[in-house]
Protein backbone atom coordinates (compact mmCIF):
# COMPACT_ATOMS: atom_id res chain seq x y z
CA UNK A 1 0.00 0.00 0.00
CA UNK A 2 1.37 3.14 -1.05
CA UNK A 3 0.09 5.50 2.02
CA UNK A 4 0.96 2.91 4.52
CA UNK A 5 4.48 3.20 5.77
CA UNK A 6 5.84 0.28 7.89
CA UNK A 7 6.10 0.23 11.57
CA UNK A 8 9.29 -0.19 12.99
CA UNK A 9 8.37 -1.63 16.26
CA UNK A 10 12.02 -2.01 17.03
CA UNK A 11 13.56 1.21 16.66
CA UNK A 12 15.74 2.84 18.61
CA UNK A 13 13.62 4.91 21.18
CA UNK A 14 14.89 7.97 24.10
CA UNK A 15 14.46 5.71 27.57
CA UNK A 16 10.82 6.04 30.04
CA UNK A 17 12.82 8.26 31.98
CA UNK A 18 13.48 10.84 28.97
CA UNK A 19 10.08 11.06 27.53
CA UNK A 20 8.53 11.50 30.99
CA UNK A 21 10.54 14.24 31.96
CA UNK A 22 9.40 16.05 28.58
CA UNK A 23 5.64 14.80 29.16
CA UNK A 24 6.02 16.50 33.37
CA UNK A 25 7.50 19.51 31.41
CA UNK A 26 5.14 19.62 28.53
CA UNK A 27 2.05 18.97 30.81
CA UNK A 28 3.67 22.09 32.91
CA UNK A 29 2.79 24.14 30.19
CA UNK A 30 6.43 23.91 28.22
CA UNK A 31 5.85 23.94 24.48
CA UNK A 32 8.95 22.73 23.01
CA UNK A 33 10.23 19.48 24.93
CA UNK A 34 13.20 17.29 23.32
CA UNK A 35 13.72 13.72 23.54
CA UNK A 36 9.90 12.95 21.77
CA UNK A 37 9.27 12.00 18.62
CA UNK A 38 7.62 15.33 16.29
CA UNK A 39 4.07 13.09 15.70
CA UNK A 40 3.51 12.46 19.27
CA UNK A 41 4.54 16.47 20.77
CA UNK A 42 1.90 17.18 17.82
CA UNK A 43 -0.91 14.78 19.42
CA UNK A 44 0.28 16.29 22.93
CA UNK A 45 -0.22 19.62 21.58
CA UNK A 46 -4.06 18.90 20.41
CA UNK A 47 -4.58 16.83 23.79
CA UNK A 48 -3.75 20.42 25.51
CA UNK A 49 -4.45 23.31 23.43
CA UNK A 50 -7.58 21.72 21.55
CA UNK A 51 -9.33 18.54 23.45
CA UNK A 52 -8.19 19.78 26.94
CA UNK A 53 -8.20 16.31 28.01
CA UNK A 54 -7.05 15.88 31.47
CA UNK A 55 -3.58 14.26 31.71
CA UNK A 56 -4.54 12.69 35.12
CA UNK A 57 -7.48 10.80 33.58
CA UNK A 58 -7.50 7.48 35.28
CA UNK A 59 -9.87 6.11 32.80
CA UNK A 60 -11.42 6.82 29.42
CA UNK A 61 -15.05 7.88 29.57
CA UNK A 62 -17.67 5.84 28.12
CA UNK A 63 -18.93 5.85 24.80
CA UNK A 64 -21.75 7.65 23.63
CA UNK A 65 -24.39 5.27 22.90
CA UNK A 66 -25.52 7.05 19.51
CA UNK A 67 -24.61 4.95 16.56
CA UNK A 68 -24.86 6.24 12.79
CA UNK A 69 -22.61 3.23 11.11
CA UNK A 70 -23.38 2.97 7.09
CA UNK A 71 -23.78 -0.19 5.79
CA UNK A 72 -19.83 -0.23 4.52
CA UNK A 73 -19.17 0.92 7.71
CA UNK A 74 -20.71 -2.22 9.45
CA UNK A 75 -18.97 -4.38 6.08
CA UNK A 76 -15.47 -2.97 7.06
CA UNK A 77 -16.00 -3.86 11.01
CA UNK A 78 -17.11 -6.95 10.50
CA UNK A 79 -14.16 -8.28 8.24
CA UNK A 80 -11.72 -6.64 11.01
CA UNK A 81 -13.37 -8.65 13.99
CA UNK A 82 -12.38 -11.69 12.24
CA UNK A 83 -8.51 -10.35 11.83
CA UNK A 84 -8.76 -9.23 15.16
CA UNK A 85 -9.12 -12.37 16.51
CA UNK A 86 -6.77 -14.04 14.58
CA UNK A 87 -4.33 -11.53 15.64
CA UNK A 88 -5.49 -11.59 19.63
CA UNK A 89 -4.02 -15.65 19.03
CA UNK A 90 -0.61 -14.27 18.64
CA UNK A 91 -0.22 -12.00 21.35
CA UNK A 92 -1.79 -14.18 24.28
CA UNK A 93 0.88 -15.08 26.76
CA UNK A 94 2.45 -11.39 26.24
CA UNK A 95 0.12 -9.29 27.99
CA UNK A 96 -1.48 -8.48 24.95
CA UNK A 97 -5.12 -7.67 23.55
CA UNK A 98 -6.18 -6.36 20.13
CA UNK A 99 -9.20 -3.92 20.10
CA UNK A 100 -11.50 -2.85 17.17
CA UNK A 101 -12.78 0.73 17.46
CA UNK A 102 -15.38 2.52 15.19
CA UNK A 103 -14.51 6.04 13.58
CA UNK A 104 -15.33 7.64 16.56
CA UNK A 105 -12.72 6.02 18.76
CA UNK A 106 -15.57 3.79 20.09
CA UNK A 107 -14.30 0.35 21.24
CA UNK A 108 -16.64 -2.36 19.92
CA UNK A 109 -14.87 -5.62 20.50
CA UNK A 110 -11.12 -6.87 22.63
CA UNK A 111 -9.59 -9.95 22.47
CA UNK A 112 -7.04 -11.47 24.53
CA UNK A 113 -6.17 -13.72 27.08
CA UNK A 114 -8.68 -13.57 30.30
CA UNK A 115 -6.01 -11.68 32.70
CA UNK A 116 -4.52 -8.81 30.22
CA UNK A 117 -8.58 -8.33 29.13
CA UNK A 118 -9.43 -7.61 33.23
CA UNK A 119 -6.11 -5.30 33.75
CA UNK A 120 -7.14 -3.31 30.51
CA UNK A 121 -10.66 -2.60 31.51
CA UNK A 122 -9.46 -1.49 34.70
CA UNK A 123 -8.43 1.87 32.80
CA UNK A 124 -11.49 1.40 30.28
CA UNK A 125 -10.05 0.04 27.80
CA UNK A 126 -12.74 -2.11 26.86
CA UNK A 127 -15.76 -1.81 25.25
CA UNK A 128 -18.40 0.52 25.71
CA UNK A 129 -15.40 3.08 25.80
CA UNK A 130 -13.94 6.02 23.99
CA UNK A 131 -10.14 6.29 23.29
CA UNK A 132 -10.37 8.95 20.42
CA UNK A 133 -7.72 11.70 20.97
CA UNK A 134 -10.61 14.37 22.56
CA UNK A 135 -11.91 11.10 24.89
CA UNK A 136 -8.10 9.79 26.20
CA UNK A 137 -5.51 11.91 24.65
CA UNK A 138 -2.69 10.05 22.88
CA UNK A 139 -3.10 6.64 22.15
CA UNK A 140 -3.00 4.09 19.25
CA UNK A 141 -6.55 3.88 18.71
CA UNK A 142 -6.89 7.71 19.20
CA UNK A 143 -4.18 9.21 16.90
CA UNK A 144 -4.55 7.19 14.27
CA UNK A 145 -8.02 8.44 13.29
CA UNK A 146 -6.11 11.56 13.48
CA UNK A 147 -3.27 10.93 11.22
CA UNK A 148 -2.68 8.86 8.35
CA UNK A 149 -0.71 5.22 8.25
CA UNK A 150 0.02 3.27 11.58
CA UNK A 151 0.81 4.77 14.87
CA UNK A 152 3.15 3.37 17.75
CA UNK A 153 2.69 4.91 21.28
CA UNK A 154 4.70 3.80 23.83
CA UNK A 155 4.81 4.25 27.70
CA UNK A 156 4.81 7.80 28.74
CA UNK A 157 3.77 9.16 24.90
CA UNK A 158 0.49 8.37 26.38
CA UNK A 159 -0.93 11.72 27.18
CA UNK A 160 -2.68 10.33 30.46
CA UNK A 161 -0.06 9.30 33.12
CA UNK A 162 -2.37 6.54 33.90
CA UNK A 163 -2.15 4.93 30.49
CA UNK A 164 2.38 4.88 30.56
CA UNK A 165 2.62 1.18 31.34
CA UNK A 166 0.76 0.63 27.49
CA UNK A 167 2.65 0.26 24.99
CA UNK A 168 0.09 0.12 21.77
CA UNK A 169 0.26 0.46 17.91
CA UNK A 170 -2.61 1.49 15.39
CA UNK A 171 -3.63 1.98 12.00
CA UNK A 172 -7.16 3.29 10.99
CA UNK A 173 -9.10 2.19 7.77
CA UNK A 174 -10.10 4.72 5.48
CA UNK A 175 -13.08 5.36 2.96
CA UNK A 176 -10.85 5.16 -0.13
CA UNK A 177 -12.78 7.57 -2.04
CA UNK A 178 -12.94 10.55 0.61
CA UNK A 179 -9.85 9.21 2.53
CA UNK A 180 -12.42 9.71 6.00
CA UNK A 181 -11.26 6.78 8.74
CA UNK A 182 -14.29 4.07 9.14
CA UNK A 183 -12.79 2.21 11.87
CA UNK A 184 -9.07 1.48 13.86
CA UNK A 185 -7.36 -1.60 14.71
CA UNK A 186 -5.32 -1.53 17.50
CA UNK A 187 -2.42 -4.12 19.68
CA UNK A 188 -1.95 -3.20 23.10
CA UNK A 189 0.61 -4.45 25.53
CA UNK A 190 0.85 -4.05 29.23
CA UNK A 191 4.82 -3.52 30.67
CA UNK A 192 5.34 -5.88 27.64
CA UNK A 193 6.95 -4.91 23.44
CA UNK A 194 5.04 -5.42 21.02
CA UNK A 195 5.77 -7.91 18.65
CA UNK A 196 7.97 -7.75 15.66
CA UNK A 197 5.47 -8.50 13.51
CA UNK A 198 2.91 -5.75 14.64
CA UNK A 199 3.48 -3.70 11.76
CA UNK A 200 3.17 -6.79 9.43
CA UNK A 201 -0.38 -7.62 11.10
CA UNK A 202 -1.78 -4.11 11.02
CA UNK A 203 -0.83 -3.38 7.15
CA UNK A 204 -1.73 -6.92 6.08
CA UNK A 205 -5.63 -5.75 7.88
CA UNK A 206 -5.52 -2.92 6.33
CA UNK A 207 -4.83 -4.06 2.76
CA UNK A 208 -6.99 -6.81 2.80
CA UNK A 209 -10.21 -4.50 3.99
CA UNK A 210 -9.35 -2.19 1.41
CA UNK A 211 -9.24 -4.39 -1.07
CA UNK A 212 -13.34 -4.63 -0.20
CA UNK A 213 -13.71 -1.15 0.08
CA UNK A 214 -12.21 -0.68 -3.41
CA UNK A 215 -14.37 -2.82 -5.30
CA UNK A 216 -17.44 -1.42 -3.96
CA UNK A 217 -15.55 2.12 -5.11
CA UNK A 218 -15.30 0.86 -8.28
CA UNK A 219 -18.92 -0.46 -8.27
CA UNK A 220 -19.89 2.50 -7.56
CA UNK A 221 -18.55 4.41 -10.34
CA UNK A 222 -19.81 1.79 -13.04
CA UNK A 223 -23.03 3.21 -11.58
CA UNK A 224 -21.83 6.61 -11.66
CA UNK A 225 -20.68 5.90 -15.52
CA UNK A 226 -24.09 4.53 -17.30
CA UNK A 227 -26.34 7.19 -15.11
CA UNK A 228 -23.84 9.57 -17.14
CA UNK A 229 -23.86 7.15 -20.56
CA UNK A 230 -28.28 7.47 -20.09
CA UNK A 231 -27.82 11.37 -19.71
CA UNK A 232 -25.47 12.16 -22.17
CA UNK A 233 -27.46 11.19 -25.27
CA UNK A 234 -30.04 13.55 -24.45
CA UNK A 235 -28.63 16.55 -22.71
CA UNK A 236 -28.17 19.77 -24.10
CA UNK A 237 -25.87 20.99 -21.21
CA UNK A 238 -22.19 19.31 -20.84
CA UNK A 239 -21.91 16.58 -18.76
CA UNK A 240 -19.74 15.08 -16.21
CA UNK A 241 -19.85 12.60 -13.68
CA UNK A 242 -17.80 12.95 -10.16
CA UNK A 243 -17.26 10.75 -6.89
CA UNK A 244 -18.69 12.21 -3.58
CA UNK A 245 -15.67 14.47 -2.88
CA UNK A 246 -15.90 15.72 -6.65
CA UNK A 247 -13.61 13.72 -8.35
CA UNK A 248 -14.45 12.88 -12.21
CA UNK A 249 -14.94 9.93 -12.95
CA UNK A 250 -15.70 10.76 -16.58
CA UNK A 251 -16.60 13.69 -18.63
CA UNK A 252 -17.64 14.42 -22.23
CA UNK A 253 -16.18 16.74 -24.47
CA UNK A 254 -17.58 19.76 -23.21
CA UNK A 255 -17.22 19.14 -19.92
CA UNK A 256 -13.95 18.12 -19.90
CA UNK A 257 -12.74 21.41 -21.60
CA UNK A 258 -14.33 23.48 -19.07
CA UNK A 259 -12.78 20.83 -16.00
CA UNK A 260 -9.68 19.91 -17.71
CA UNK A 261 -9.56 16.14 -17.77
CA UNK A 262 -9.71 13.83 -20.54
CA UNK A 263 -12.77 13.65 -22.45
CA UNK A 264 -14.86 10.30 -22.59
CA UNK A 265 -12.03 8.56 -20.43
CA UNK A 266 -13.39 6.80 -17.44
CA UNK A 267 -11.59 6.29 -14.26
CA UNK A 268 -13.02 3.42 -12.25
CA UNK A 269 -10.17 3.03 -9.72
CA UNK A 270 -10.47 5.57 -6.74
CA UNK A 271 -6.70 6.51 -6.73
CA UNK A 272 -6.74 7.38 -10.13
CA UNK A 273 -9.57 9.34 -10.80
CA UNK A 274 -9.39 13.07 -12.39
CA UNK A 275 -8.56 16.23 -10.37
CA UNK A 276 -10.28 18.97 -12.17
CA UNK A 277 -9.43 22.03 -12.45
CA UNK A 278 -12.12 23.88 -11.01
CA UNK A 279 -12.00 24.23 -7.09
CA UNK A 280 -15.24 25.74 -6.91
CA UNK A 281 -16.90 22.52 -8.69
CA UNK A 282 -15.26 20.27 -5.95
CA UNK A 283 -16.84 22.80 -3.24
CA UNK A 284 -20.38 22.09 -4.99
CA UNK A 285 -20.05 18.19 -5.00
CA UNK A 286 -18.91 18.29 -1.36
CA UNK A 287 -21.91 20.38 -0.20
CA UNK A 288 -24.24 18.47 -2.44
CA UNK A 289 -22.92 15.18 -0.94
CA UNK A 290 -23.96 16.20 2.32
CA UNK A 291 -27.67 17.44 0.93
CA UNK A 292 -28.10 14.11 -0.79
CA UNK A 293 -27.05 11.68 2.42
CA UNK A 294 -30.16 13.74 4.15
CA UNK A 295 -32.48 13.78 1.57
CA UNK A 296 -32.05 11.20 -1.65
CA UNK A 297 -34.48 13.09 -3.94
CA UNK A 298 -32.40 16.51 -3.82
CA UNK A 299 -31.55 18.00 -6.76
CA UNK A 300 -29.59 21.44 -6.39
CA UNK A 301 -28.03 24.20 -8.64
CA UNK A 302 -25.67 27.43 -8.29
CA UNK A 303 -22.84 29.13 -10.92
CA UNK A 304 -19.58 29.05 -11.36
CA UNK A 305 -16.94 30.49 -12.83
CA UNK A 306 -14.56 28.69 -15.58
CA UNK A 307 -11.02 29.86 -16.65
CA UNK A 308 -13.04 30.24 -20.29
CA UNK A 309 -15.39 32.83 -19.95
CA UNK A 310 -16.16 35.94 -17.70
CA UNK A 311 -19.81 35.23 -16.85
CA UNK A 312 -20.29 32.38 -14.41
CA UNK A 313 -21.82 28.90 -15.90
CA UNK A 314 -25.20 27.59 -14.08
CA UNK A 315 -24.61 24.11 -12.77
CA UNK A 316 -27.11 21.76 -12.03
CA UNK A 317 -26.31 18.72 -9.61
CA UNK A 318 -28.06 15.27 -9.74
CA UNK A 319 -26.71 12.53 -6.95
CA UNK A 320 -26.63 9.11 -8.21
CA UNK A 321 -27.34 6.07 -5.86
CA UNK A 322 -25.79 2.44 -6.28
CA UNK A 323 -27.23 -0.17 -3.53
CA UNK A 324 -29.18 2.64 -1.00
CA UNK A 325 -25.56 4.35 -0.76
CA UNK A 326 -24.73 8.03 -2.58
CA UNK A 327 -22.15 7.01 -5.80
CA UNK A 328 -21.97 10.98 -6.58
CA UNK A 329 -23.43 12.75 -8.74
CA UNK A 330 -23.96 14.01 -12.24
CA UNK A 331 -23.02 17.44 -12.93
CA UNK A 332 -24.88 19.28 -15.85
CA UNK A 333 -23.39 22.54 -16.76
CA UNK A 334 -26.80 23.99 -17.74
CA UNK A 335 -30.18 24.75 -16.20
CA UNK A 336 -32.28 22.95 -14.67
CA UNK A 337 -36.26 23.62 -13.72
CA UNK A 338 -36.57 21.29 -11.16
CA UNK A 339 -33.21 21.94 -9.43
CA UNK A 340 -33.60 23.63 -5.94
CA UNK A 341 -30.64 27.18 -5.57
CA UNK A 342 -27.31 25.53 -3.31
CA UNK A 343 -25.89 28.94 -1.09
CA UNK A 344 -23.26 30.40 -3.19
CA UNK A 345 -20.49 28.12 -2.95
CA UNK A 346 -18.52 29.78 -5.91
CA UNK A 347 -16.58 33.40 -5.08
CA UNK A 348 -17.78 36.40 -6.96
CA UNK A 349 -15.52 36.98 -10.02
CA UNK A 350 -13.70 34.73 -12.22
CA UNK A 351 -11.45 31.62 -11.69
CA UNK A 352 -8.75 34.03 -12.89
CA UNK A 353 -9.23 36.59 -9.90
CA UNK A 354 -8.20 35.37 -6.23
CA UNK A 355 -10.56 34.30 -4.17
CA UNK A 356 -12.67 36.80 -2.32
CA UNK A 357 -14.33 34.56 -0.04
CA UNK A 358 -13.99 31.58 1.84
CA UNK A 359 -16.84 28.98 3.14
CA UNK A 360 -17.08 27.92 6.73
CA UNK A 361 -19.58 25.86 8.81
CA UNK A 362 -21.36 27.14 12.15
CA UNK A 363 -23.78 24.41 12.60
CA UNK A 364 -26.00 23.68 9.99
CA UNK A 365 -25.68 27.24 8.53
CA UNK A 366 -23.03 28.17 5.83
CA UNK A 367 -20.75 31.20 6.87
CA UNK A 368 -19.24 33.66 3.92
CA UNK A 369 -16.49 35.24 4.97
CA UNK A 370 -14.31 37.96 3.43
CA UNK A 371 -10.98 37.31 3.20
CA UNK A 372 -9.76 39.49 5.45
CA UNK A 373 -11.64 38.37 8.43
CA UNK A 374 -9.73 35.17 8.47
CA UNK A 375 -6.52 35.35 10.73
CA UNK A 376 -5.42 31.83 9.45
CA UNK A 377 -6.54 28.41 9.00
CA UNK A 378 -5.02 24.87 10.89
CA UNK A 379 -5.78 21.88 9.81
CA UNK A 380 -6.61 18.97 12.13
CA UNK A 381 -7.10 15.62 9.62
CA UNK A 382 -8.64 16.12 6.75
CA UNK A 383 -10.61 19.28 8.51
CA UNK A 384 -9.45 22.58 8.26
CA UNK A 385 -10.48 25.09 11.62
CA UNK A 386 -10.37 28.99 10.58
CA UNK A 387 -9.66 31.62 12.95
CA UNK A 388 -11.82 34.57 12.65
CA UNK A 389 -12.93 37.78 13.88
CA UNK A 390 -16.53 35.28 14.65
CA UNK A 391 -14.37 32.67 16.35
CA UNK A 392 -13.44 29.68 15.35
CA UNK A 393 -15.07 27.73 12.11
CA UNK A 394 -14.42 24.75 9.99
CA UNK A 395 -14.15 25.17 6.78
CA UNK A 396 -16.25 23.74 4.26
CA UNK A 397 -13.34 22.48 2.31
CA UNK A 398 -11.58 19.61 3.68
CA UNK A 399 -7.68 19.12 3.61
CA UNK A 400 -5.03 22.17 4.17
CA UNK A 401 -3.50 21.65 0.27
CA UNK A 402 -6.94 22.61 -0.62
CA UNK A 403 -7.47 25.81 0.97
CA UNK A 404 -3.92 26.63 0.10
CA UNK A 405 -4.90 26.62 -3.32
CA UNK A 406 -8.11 28.81 -3.42
CA UNK A 407 -6.12 31.16 -1.43
CA UNK A 408 -3.23 31.38 -3.74
CA UNK A 409 -2.04 35.10 -4.83
CA UNK A 410 -4.62 36.67 -1.96
CA UNK A 411 -2.27 37.78 0.64
CA UNK A 412 -2.65 34.05 2.34
CA UNK A 413 1.40 31.98 2.78
CA UNK A 414 1.64 28.28 4.12
CA UNK A 415 4.18 28.27 7.09
CA UNK A 416 3.80 25.24 8.04
CA UNK A 417 2.38 21.93 7.37
CA UNK A 418 -0.48 22.50 9.49
CA UNK A 419 -0.77 26.54 9.27
CA UNK A 420 -1.84 28.91 6.38
CA UNK A 421 -1.66 32.96 7.72
CA UNK A 422 -3.31 35.89 6.41
CA UNK A 423 0.55 37.61 5.71
CA UNK A 424 -1.45 41.17 6.72
CA UNK A 425 -2.73 39.94 9.77
CA UNK A 426 0.77 38.98 11.32
CA UNK A 427 1.54 41.43 14.00
CA UNK A 428 4.99 40.45 16.21
CA UNK A 429 7.43 37.65 15.27
CA UNK A 430 8.82 35.70 18.10
CA UNK A 431 12.39 33.90 17.86
CA UNK A 432 12.87 30.40 19.31
CA UNK A 433 15.76 28.93 21.31
CA UNK A 434 17.06 28.23 18.18
CA UNK A 435 16.43 30.51 16.19
CA UNK A 436 13.41 29.03 14.86
CA UNK A 437 10.45 31.41 14.17
CA UNK A 438 6.67 32.11 15.59
CA UNK A 439 4.02 34.38 14.20
CA UNK A 440 1.86 36.41 16.52
CA UNK A 441 -1.33 37.06 15.09
CA UNK A 442 -3.76 40.48 15.56
CA UNK A 443 -6.85 37.96 16.00
CA UNK A 444 -8.52 37.84 19.67
CA UNK A 445 -6.48 35.09 21.25
CA UNK A 446 -3.16 36.93 20.09
CA UNK A 447 -2.67 33.24 18.69
CA UNK A 448 1.32 32.06 17.83
CA UNK A 449 2.00 29.95 14.76
CA UNK A 450 4.49 28.15 14.53
CA UNK A 451 7.08 28.61 11.41
CA UNK A 452 8.59 25.41 9.73
CA UNK A 453 12.73 25.33 8.72
CA UNK A 454 11.50 24.13 5.33
CA UNK A 455 8.68 27.14 5.26
CA UNK A 456 11.13 29.92 7.38
CA UNK A 457 12.95 31.34 3.72
CA UNK A 458 9.76 31.69 2.23
CA UNK A 459 8.52 33.67 5.48
CA UNK A 460 11.18 35.94 5.81
CA UNK A 461 11.05 37.35 2.10
CA UNK A 462 6.91 37.47 2.47
CA UNK A 463 7.41 39.67 5.23
CA UNK A 464 10.50 41.26 3.90
CA UNK A 465 12.84 40.19 6.97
Amino acid sequence: MSDVHRLDITSASPGRGTVFAAWERFVQGEDHVRGVRPEVVISWHRCREQYRVDPHLTEAPLAAAHSDHTLEQDVVLTELGGLAGAMAREVEGLNGIVTVADATGRILATWGDNDTVARAADANLATWSCWSEAGAGTNGMGTALETHGPVLIRGAEHWCQAFHSWTCAGIAVRDVVTREPIAVLNISCWRTPLPDATGRWLSRAVTQTRSTLKGRARDSAAELIAAFAQVKGRATAAVAAVDTVGNVVIADERASVLMGVPAEVPAVEPTIRWRTSLPDLIRVAEYASGRAAQNPDWVGSTQIFTHLADEPVPVTVRPVFFSGQLAGHLMLLGVSADAQPLPTLAPTGPSTMPMRRVVALQEDRMVLLRLPEVCFAESDGNDVWLFTEQGRLRAASSGLDKLTNELADAGFLRVHRRYVVNLSRVREIERGFKGELFLVMDGRANDVVPVSRRNTPAVRDALGL
